[in-house]
């Protein structure tokens, strides 16, 4: 599907009916990450309409030159839900530089907000990173960007990989991508978000780190922290019945029981 703001044609997968859910993937991929990482828990979960979008300069999204910012993507995205899912409180997922999108929208309009959740989140002034230690490696496998961005380097997980990250880094508006990254700092909110929030982070990631996503306990006062061992900046795919567990059951106690 695709949807025209201001000259920017946004293409998303939309699945399944009921709360609003929106799904931010992280830079340099396109929506069939997250598609790829999420679906199966929010699909299981039942009653929630998932928005996946490709965000300007990636997938199948035609981005106009005026976008040019962070600022500029997440004027993009506010508009894109006013218009497709109107005022009913919807739940914003992100991983990594789309949990960073994620905050900002919830911080900037929480009463659009039911619930937040923070994959592997790339957050400003990120200390601590601790350096790339594959938990399974073989140097043979894969080529440099895979090993980057995987700490389990299995064939499995090659697999997955070619499958639903690469062509999505494939589909990079590199120009696009490049202008919008050289302004890439979001302003701050006065506001907090004070519904629930999901942080989920790996303790091998080294892309993020972790000690930074701790500290979000401090700004949420409704989050659960949750740090997966055995997994890096690529949680989703490492650790997918880990998450899955953590992400179902939070959806359910959290946001529908106490939300």
């Amino acid at each position: 599907m695709e949807y025209d703001v201001r000259g920017t044609r946004v293409h998303y997968v939309e699945r399944g009916q009921g709360r609003p859910v929106l799904v931010l993937h992280g830079a340099g991929v396109d929506h069939r990450e997250t598609l790829a990482a999420f679906e199966p828990t929010l699909a299981r979960h039942g009653g929630l309409r998932r928005l996946y979008p490709d965000l300007p300069g990636s997938g199948r999204t035609q981005t106009a030159e005026t976008v040019s910012s962070a600022e500029d993507v997440l004027g993009v995205l506010t508009t894109l839900v006013d218009e497709i899912v109107g005022d009913r409180p919807l739940i914003l997922v992100g991983h990594s530089a789309g949990a960073y999108c994620a905050r900002a929208l919830a911080d900037r309009a929480p009463q659009r907000v039911a619930g937040l959740v923070l994959v592997c989140p790339l957050l400003p002034g990120r200390h601590d990173v601790p350096p790339l230690q594959p938990v399974v490696a073989d140097d043979d496998l894969g080529d440099a960007d895979f090993r980057a961005y995987f700490v389990v380097q299995t064939p499995a997980m090659l697999a997955r990989y070619r499958e639903v990250v690469a062509p999505g880094v494939a589909a990079v508006d590199a120009p696009t991508a490049e202008r919008i990254g050289a302004r890439w700092e979001l302003a701050t909110s006065d506001e907090t978000y004070a519904g629930p929030v999901l942080v989920v982070a790996g303790r091998q990631d080294s892309t993020v780190g972790y000690a930074s996503a701790i500290d979000l306990l401090g700004r949420y006062p409704r989050a659960t922290l949750v740090v997966v061992d055995g997994a890096g900046h690529a949680l989703p795919h490492e650790a997918p019945s880990v998450l899955g567990g953590i992400l179902d059951g939070w959806l359910t106690d959290a946001v529908e029981h106490h939300g």
